[in-house]
């Protein structure tokens, strides 16, 4: 799966929650949400819209961006189908979607849940579907 099919077969299942996704489309999709952010906070900060800020804090160099109204929007509009392909991914792991629920726990639960993302997806049917095929 390239690129461009990932994020069309995402926003293709915009809420679905049924089904499995394999490791592609969860990756492409993890890449195209951490570039479009990015794309985003340089429209937002050329724009004046969002509060970017550099500088030196106890002789320690900082920086920082707190998001704007752009950023609120790419977050809002991409929401459901984040969460329905991180649940199909799951589920292609032969796992229930409520596992995403461990993330909740501080960071114990994202090296859980990474490792659950990048894990090779049951092979053949499972209780969430058929295999995808490559």
């Amino acid at each position: 799966m390239t690129f461009t099919e990932s994020i069309k077969a995402v926003y293709g299942k915009y809420a679905t929650f049924s089904g499995r996704a394999r490791r592609p489309e969860y990756w492409w999709w993890a890449l195209y949400m951490v570039l479009g952010g990015i794309v985003i906070g340089v429209i937002e900060n050329s724009l004046g819209l969002g509060m970017g800020h550099m500088g030196m804090g106890g002789g320690e160099m900082s920086a920082g961006y707190e998001g704007g109204i752009l950023t609120a929007l790419w977050s809002l509009g991409n929401l459901l189908p984040g969460i329905g392909v991180a649940v199909r991914r799951l589920h292609d792991t032969d796992r229930s979607g409520w596992w995403l629920l461990i993330a909740l726990v501080p960071l114990i639960g994202a090296l859980v849940l990474l490792y659950f993302m990048v894990s090779e997806g049951t092979r053949g049917e499972n209780r969430f579907g058929a295999e995808i095929p490559v």
